[in-house]
């Protein structure tokens, strides 16, 4: 009897188990069938497995306090079962060696024109069909960053990224700079880059040793050339395009930018993020809003604060009233994911309104089509408060160049034009004139190396 009882029980624990497994083995995690489902909507069973998907953020700025509140937390919230892990390599490392070495991230947040460095690394995963999966409608994005992103599909309208934020270009002053040698602040209507020159030339002195520098065009996260949407390439045929009047003007400017004493020392003649940050001898820097707010943030919080404002970002007298292109930072989902639809449930999740919010009010500029939210930019951000929030919204960004897959690789040439003009005395025509050559050779290279 007691045998028997044992074997019995023995009996009722093993099928406990096969029906605790039949109910814990909802099908391929990717699925995605359970990844929105809400808190407290099913039983416990029903509830997803944990899940860790990894974030890499490739090149560009996010800060640890803004992947905390606007990805981390939010992600959290709506999803309990999904941690996100953020991959930070060592220095040097970026996404060629992570793959190399077997680590794709599930998520890649990256600028727009990393596309054709996906494509190349063969983990670039179109959207469409997620996006039809879970009915996520793309005509809450702002238009022209929508544009943006699909004119480098080879159809012009397919989406392999959806936009994590806005990025418009403003121009950051050092008031402190302005303060020490008594010269006014910026205005507060948009200046043309001539005047801006001329209220930098004020300020581009050495005082006891210490070289200032009263503007800066060329270092930024975008060349000048931006300001009016100039590509270096035909987009069809991969010609070079840069040997035109409106190139012309932008290497003229830069050409008097340099000449201004005291500019260019030695074989110095840029002056970076750390210029105005660190070394706090820029006076003005015109960059892009996600390049410098959350930095200037932390400085505060670390007790190291700039004394800084907002003012337009200057542009040529028949381009006032825009910025520069948007630098548009993007979400992609790794083709290699074993998991593209949670992955895609938690980009989803991140332009939401309530989302986008969070972003808006900690600095960044909302992706999404929202005058509300947007008229909460930067409402949490300590160090933006008493700033001339109002100023960011006097020039706007405009869509990118339509693009051609090699712009990333000819780059350089303009850089080197840049330093030509700068260090070598050379003439414009001449910069232009090797420029297009440069450019020409180098796509013949990549041409003949591609089999086109």
């Amino acid at each position: 009897m007691k045998s028997l009882l044992i074997k019995n029980m023995l009996l009722l624990l093993v099928l406990a188990w096969i029906i605790a497994g039949c109910a814990g083995s909802g099908g391929d995690s990717s699925s995605g069938g359970d990844a929105s489902a809400e808190p407290g909507e099913t039983g416990a069973a029903d509830q997803p497995e944990p899940l860790t998907l990894t974030f890499f953020v490739n090149g560009i700025n996010l800060s640890d306090t803004e992947f905390r509140l606007m990805v981390e937390e939010p992600t959290k919230k709506k999803f309990p079962h999904i941690t996100l892990e953020r991959i930070v390599p060592p220095d040097g490392t970026g996404l060629p060696e992570l793959i190399v070495a077997g680590q794709v991230p599930d998520i890649i947040y990256a600028s727009v024109n990393t596309y054709y460095v996906l494509e190349d690394l063969d983990i670039l995963y179109p959207l469409d069909e997620l996006i039809d999966k879970y009915d996520f409608d793309v005509s809450r994005i702002k238009p022209h960053i929508l544009k943006s992103i699909t004119d480098f599909s080879d159809s012009g309208d397919s989406l392999h990224a959806l936009p994590f934020n806005d990025n418009d270009t403003i121009l950051y002053y050092n008031k402190d700079i302005f303060d020490k040698f008594g010269v006014p602040y910026p205005p507060d209507e948009q200046m043309t880059w001539d005047e801006a020159l001329e209220l930098g030339r004020q300020l581009t002195r050495n005082d006891n040793g210490t070289q200032y520098i009263g503007l800066e065009v060329a270092s930024g996260p975008s060349h000048l050339q931006s300001s009016l949407a100039l590509g270096t390439l035909d987009p069809e045929t991969g010609e070079a395009i840069v040997n035109t009047p409106e190139w012309a003007r932008v290497l003229e400017f830069q050409k008097k930018v340099f000449e201004v004493p005291g500019t260019v020392q030695g074989d110095t003649y840029l002056y970076n993020k750390d210029s105005f940050i660190k070394d706090r001898v820029l006076a003005m820097r015109p960059s892009y809003i996600a390049n410098m707010v959350g930095t200037l943030e932390e400085l505060r919080q670390a007790g190291d604060p700039i004394n800084w404002d907002i003012a337009p970002v200057p542009n040529f007298p028949d381009a006032l009233g825009i910025s520069k292109e948007v630098n548009i930072h993007s979400l992609y989902i790794s083709a290699q994911s074993k998991h593209k639809d949670e992955a895609f449930q938690v980009l989803a999740n991140i332009l939401s309104d309530e989302v986008q919010t969070i972003l808006s009010r900690n600095g960044r500029l909302p992706s999404i089509a929202n005058e509300e939210i947007e008229k909460q930019f930067g409402a949490d951000v300590p160090d933006l408060q008493g700033k001339k929030i109002e100023n960011v919204f006097k020039a706007r960004g405009v869509q990118l160049h339509s693009p051609h897959e090699y712009e990333p690789q000819v780059a350089k040439y303009v850089t080197e034009a840049y330093k030509s003009l700068a260090l070598d005395g050379v003439d414009v025509n001449t910069a232009l004139r090797s420029l297009e050559e440069n450019i020409n050779a180098e796509v013949a290279r990549l041409k003949a190396a591609d089999n086109k």
